[in-house]
């Protein structure tokens, strides 16, 4: 009984994986599948109406009809709507891939080869279809390209897309970069190569739940996103990894507390976080700086990058941040809210910015 135990021990966990990896790699070829087919979908509605003016006149009567007969014959998925879908779909993404519509066996092959179902194709093919549907309506083709590789790239469930989207991800690093950096975001997505990449203007902490106009505490903050502990990670974004909160250290008997502490295994140095509920103040960034130290000469290891410290604050004045801090300090002050920016605001604010930049 003991030695059936034993070996059931072992052989679930390996039965397990293989199970869990079989139903991993099916919803995965599901999802090329449905993609590859919708798009081959939209190119044949796109090549009968280019076939002649009268057939483009009636596309929409055509489109109902065709929808009434597939919805009849294979059930829900071949709506009015979604057929418009397939049809824009073809024709944003048509220069972007090679005989997407080929064999579907050897897309398939070449998918779970690779995770791409063209060559061609800049980016892997690991979104649903649904993803796709939501970045249709993103108009700006180079903030859609961002957020299709992030998406991609980082595993954003639909949820977590649109929720990136609405806290004008793409507008924020763009705010915080040179313009030739910009241009970047659209083809790689977010690159972190410095401590500045690691920088988005402002952090959006909605998740939170907290009232803008409530009175609350540096700790209430805190609190709050310990609590949610994963949402925060999400919105700093790549490679960190969280380590203590309120890290206590000590020097001429005195005792200090740095908010939060984190590991960023891209840049393989440590980032401090310090909350201010109130505008910022010389201090503040004073105080940070000798965090900063602390850790550099007594925590970091030899063969580690100098800590970076991030001060998030309801308010800066970037003058008085470039004048109170050395120009080779890893120290940033970015500001905080607690609800979801007006996207259009920001990208007027992009676009005066991307206009000062040209000027």
């Amino acid at each position: 009984m003991n030695n059936c135990t034993s070996v059931l021990r072992t052989l679930v966990p390996q039965i397990r994986e293989l199970i869990v990896s079989a139903q991993r790699t099916a919803l995965h070829t599901i999802n090329t599948l449905q993609v590859a087919t919708n798009y081959k979908i939209g190119r044949l509605i796109i090549e009968h109406e280019q076939e002649g003016a009268e057939r483009a006149r009636y596309g929409e009567s055509l489109l109902r009809k065709l929808s009434a007969s597939l919805t009849k014959e294979f059930g829900k998925g071949f709506s009015l709507s979604n057929l418009k879908y397939m049809r824009r779909f073809y024709l944003i993404y048509r220069d972007r891939t090679h005989q997407i519509g080929q064999t579907v066996s050897g897309q398939l092959a070449k998918s779970l080869k690779s995770q791409t179902v063209s060559g061609k194709l800049k980016h892997p093919l690991l979104l649903s279809w649904s993803h796709y549907v939501f970045l249709l309506s993103v108009d700006n083709p180079d903030e859609r390209n961002f957020y299709e590789i992030e998406a991609a790239a980082q595993g954003w469930s639909l949820r977590e897309l649109k929720r990136q989207f609405a806290s004008s991800l793409y507008e924020r690093l763009a705010l915080s970069r040179d313009k030739d950096e910009v241009l970047k975001l659209s083809t790689k997505g977010q690159i972190i190569d410095r401590p500045r990449d690691l920088l988005k203007n402002p952090y959006v902490l909605e998740f939170l739940g907290l009232d803008e106009k409530a009175t609350y505490s540096e700790t209430n903050l805190e609190t709050a996103i310990i609590d949610k502990l994963e949402h925060f990670l999400l919105e700093l974004g790549k490679g960190f990894l969280f380590e203590a909160r309120q890290k206590r250290f000590a020097f001429d008997e005195e005792h200090f507390f740095v908010d939060l502490v984190f590991y960023n295994r891209l840049l393989r140095c440590y980032v401090l976080i310090d909350f201010k509920i109130g505008k910022l103040i010389h201090h503040d960034l004073g105080q940070m700086q000798m965090y900063v130290n602390y850790f550099n000469r007594h925590v970091k290891a030899q063969d580690e990058n100098s800590t970076i410290g991030i001060l998030l604050c309801h308010s800066k004045n970037d003058a008085l941040v470039e004048l109170t801090l050395p120009e080779d300090a890893q120290i940033y002050a970015s500001e905080y809210q607690l609800y979801l920016p007006s996207k259009e605001e920001l990208k007027r604010k992009l676009m005066a910015w991307a206009e000062e930049a040209d000027a």
